[in-house]
């Protein structure tokens, strides 16, 4: 056994600061792009619910008001999750190193 290698194995690598910066706000910036794709899933799923809802009142005109009223109530609820995945990257992409720092 190399005990010079077992004895390096149990030390840190010390960064200095601007490196560790740099990359936080790298990893950051990344995050804020796969954040960003969150958009689409909430714009899809109000394109296919619209489309649904406008095919249910094609099919039966009495049930409008019911389609209508849900219909915005899910669209409403799908909008909150693609503004949420919106503001959680914008956040990540102004902050990287959080609010406070």
């Amino acid at each position: 056994m190399d005990h010079q290698l077992i004895a390096q194995a149990g030390t840190t690598a010390v960064m200095d600061p601007e490196t560790l910066r740099a990359m936080v706000t790298t990893a950051s910036r990344i995050g804020a792009g796969i954040a960003a794709v969150g958009v689409f899933g909430p714009g899809i799923g109000i394109g296919i619910a619209a489309s649904k809802a406008l095919e249910g009142m094609a099919r039966q005109p009495e049930m409008t008001g019911k389609l209508v009223a849900n219909g915005l109530l899910f669209a409403a609820l799908m909008e909150a999750l693609g503004l949420f995945a919106f503001v959680v990257a914008v956040l990540l992409y102004l902050f990287p190193m959080g609010l406070g720092g």
